[in-house]
């Protein structure tokens, strides 16, 4: 019999707010980690460990990287892609309206810069597997799959 295929999982907080009629969300810009650096993220992404859910990894992510605590029972389930390439990943994106806190760099070794964007007007230099999924979520999409084998490859999304 042959062996199961191992795959990772990341988490991603949409932190989702409303100013001036408008939604708004926290994005960071990567910097230093050797993955998209210089584009813009969703602040608080990061992997899941042995042993933990998605949606505490996602919650202990969003508090290591930014300082807000948010409660997994409050992480809405957005959308999750499967992103083929080597290594698989499947990416779990949550919404967060609900958390405690102000938002702060708290990693400024992976971080060159955070900032609340409009959601209909997101950053051109955003990661474009993120772009691409958050807006099938916002059109109610909740799964999608991705393939490419470089990461040129993903920068054309």
């Amino acid at each position: 019999m042959s062996e199961h295929y191992k795959t990772l999982s990341a988490v991603l907080p949409v932190v989702i707010r409303e100013k001036d009629g408008r939604e708004e969300v926290l994005l960071l810009r990567r910097a230093n980690t050797h993955y998209m650096d210089g584009r813009w993220d969703f602040a608080g992404s990061g992997h899941v460990e042995a042993g933990e859910t998605a949606s505490q990894a996602l919650c202990w992510e969003l508090f290591e990287e930014t300082g807000l605590m948010a409660r997994p029972e409050d992480a809405v389930f957005l959308h999750v892609s499967h992103r083929i390439k080597e290594p698989t990943y499947y990416d779990f994106y949550f919404q967060i309206k609900v958390w405690t806190g102000e938002p702060a760099i708290r990693e400024a070794d992976k971080c060159s810069g955070m900032a609340w964007f409009p959601t209909d007007a997101l950053p051109e230099d955003m990661i474009p597997n993120r772009r691409r999924a958050f807006l099938l979520a916002k059109n109610g999409v909740r799964y999608s799959e991705i393939f490419y084998h470089s990461l040129e490859e993903e920068e054309l999304l």
